[in-house]
């Protein structure tokens, strides 16, 4: 079985790291279990070293280069095309195709920055949905599980 692939956008990564018990923080803690895939380019990388390595946050270099090598490593990288949508904030548009490019679901905690008429058909979910879609995947395989043993 394949896992279900996503593009966090960087809102959710940082939140998830000043919160790990938050929504954002559940998404990371799947990613990390090995239960979905992280597809990224090297935008997506850039952006999320970039912003992570800001003062403000404190995370540590060690930490935010370990999640990197991770995401790197473990993930799945894209080569996508350009789609030419046209975002509130154009530093978005880089998780929108890539997530389009990888059959991915992006997860931000700002729904606004990708309005639908701009997504391409690509399933935009904030953390809080994401999880009850992902909880419902998972209720749905124990349950078809659980007929197939009776």
């Amino acid at each position: 079985m394949s896992l279900e692939r996503v593009v966090l956008d960087t809102n959710v990564l940082v939140s998830s790291l000043l919160n790990s018990f938050g929504r954002p923080g559940r998404v990371l803690d799947l990613m990390l279990a090995g239960e979905l895939s992280a597809a990224h380019d090297d935008r997506v990388l850039g952006e999320y070293r970039e912003v992570l390595r800001r003062e403000r946050f404190g995370f540590s270099a060690r930490d935010v280069d370990g999640l990197l090598g991770f995401l790197e490593t473990e993930g799945i990288k894209v080569n996508p095309p350009v789609l030419g949508a046209e975002l509130p904030d154009p530093n978005d548009v880089p998780f929108l195709e890539v997530a389009h490019a990888a059959g991915a679901v992006l997860v931000t905690g700002n729904l606004r920055h990708y309005p639908a008429e701009e997504r391409r058909n690509t399933k935009v979910l904030e953390p809080a949905a994401f999880l009850e879609r992902w909880l419902a995947h998972i209720r749905d395989r124990q349950s078809e599980q659980g007929g197939e043993s009776e």
